[in-house]
């Protein structure tokens, strides 16, 4: 799927996860399972919101328990004090806590991604290592939610392009645990360089640095595609929570599935072949590091086969099919999560039916289902792990079926 952020009021965590939710209402469930995972003492829910201008949602988090749900202090309120409510946490801890949550993996990595962008920005404004950064405003409860919710839609969503127009500057003041920092704050305006600003002239916080970090991380993991026709399937507008003068304070979201030109039944594209042999680590840490590469932005699948080296010893062979722009990342992965020292890489002409993913519903159960347009008729294939619940194989299939069976009759109902 590919997006297009329209940043009126501004960007923040929270206004992008009330944009996508306002397009994609069936995937609160799933984003607000994956925040309790990562934050058990939090409670969420997207609420209907209508500024007298505009109708959408608001992203409203607040602590278990809490009887008033908007009476945080949420990043995007502008309140011009962060100082009184936010203890700071260390970048170590956040990792450390998303790292340990029962996350899907997608999740757990484009999180990490978020706030790894957070962190290297605040090493360069404060001169200091990235391991030793501590969060003040952003380390927060409700920003850190914010986080894991932009991960999840990210992944479930399966973007893999994203643009925004214009952001707006802001201007003045904000008050911070390190004293009065300029608006955008020095690690925002890091975190968006390259992208396109203007000057509305309307003032105070526009972009948060959540937010920009959600924009950098898309940058990295899902750039602006060629002009190509793709057609409209959703739009949803989010809400922050501060009045803005003369304009609503919303970020609309477009949410475009790819159009495949007529006759056309594939897709070339280019693609990063890289390949290499492991001998020197355990059965048990080998899987481990192969299923995180498989959840890397950059790589698409990773095959291995036992292959016979030197003197007849027995090793792993590896090979991982990566985005060909994003080949040295895919490399630094596959160095970081094996022990091998050395590998081959190529690009290669590949080719690709064109295909979506669906979310369909069974017995009140949400199912993704991935339908491809093949020469023959569109096939379809429910996604394993949304049938894990069913007691017997037997209830998995039927399960699987059904909702197979429903995409693909959406499909022919779209045609």
């Amino acid at each position: 799927m590919q997006i297009h952020l329209d940043a009126l009021g501004g960007v923040a965590g929270d206004m992008f996860a009330a944009s996508l939710l306002d397009a994609f209402p069936e995937l609160e469930a799933g984003v607000l399972a994956s925040i309790r995972a990562a934050l058990p003492e939090v409670s969420c829910e997207c609420i209907r919101h209508n500024d007298g201008i505009l109708a959408g949602r608001r992203f409203v988090v607040a602590r278990s328990g809490a009887s008033d749900r908007t009476a945080h202090h949420h990043e995007h309120d502008h309140a011009h004090d962060h100082t009184n409510t936010h203890a700071h946490r260390h970048w170590s801890q956040i990792r450390a806590v998303l790292e340990r949550a029962p996350l899907a993996s997608a999740v757990r990595v484009h999180a990490i991604g978020i706030f790894t962008h957070l962190a290297q920005a605040e090493a360069r404004v404060h001169g200091i290592a990235v391991d030793a950064v501590a969060f003040h405003e952003v380390g927060a409860w409700d920003s850190i939610a914010d986080i894991v919710a932009a991960a999840h839609l990210i992944a479930h969503l399966e973007i893999t392009a994203a643009s925004v127009s214009a952001l707006p500057l802001g201007s003045g003041r904000v008050r911070t645990q390190h004293g009065p920092l300029p608006v955008p704050a020095p690690a925002t305006t890091l975190l968006l360089e390259g992208f396109t600003t203007l000057d509305d002239g309307i003032p105070g916080e526009r972009v948060t640095p959540t937010g920009a970090a959600i924009l950098r991380h898309l940058r990295d993991h899902a750039p602006p595609a060629p002009a190509a026709p793709r057609t409209l399937a959703a739009t949803g507008i989010g809400f922050g929570s501060k009045t803005l003068p003369g304009i609503a304070n919303c970020l609309r979201v477009l949410a475009y599935a790819e159009a495949p030109a007529a006759g056309k039944q594939s897709e070339h594209r280019e693609l990063g072949i890289i390949e290499f042999e492991v001998d020197d680590q355990s059965a048990e840490e080998l899987a481990m590091g192969l299923d995180r590469l498989r959840t890397h932005p950059d790589i698409f699948d990773v095959v291995q086969m036992p292959v016979f080296g030197k003197k007849g010893r027995m090793m792993t062979h590896v090979r991982a099919l990566a985005r060909a722009s994003a080949l040295e990342s895919a490399i630094a992965a596959c160095f970081t999560e094996t022990t091998t020292i050395g590998l081959r890489h190529h690009v290669v002409s590949g080719a690709a039916l064109p295909r979506r993913s669906l979310t369909v519903t069974v017995e009140g159960q949400p199912v993704r289902v991935k339908v491809v347009d093949r020469p023959g008729g569109a096939t379809a294939k429910a996604e394993s792990d949304d049938a894990l619940a069913g007691e017997s194989h037997a209830a998995r299939a039927s399960l699987r079926r059904a909702a197979e069976g429903i995409a693909l009759r959406g499909s022919e109902d779209e045609a």
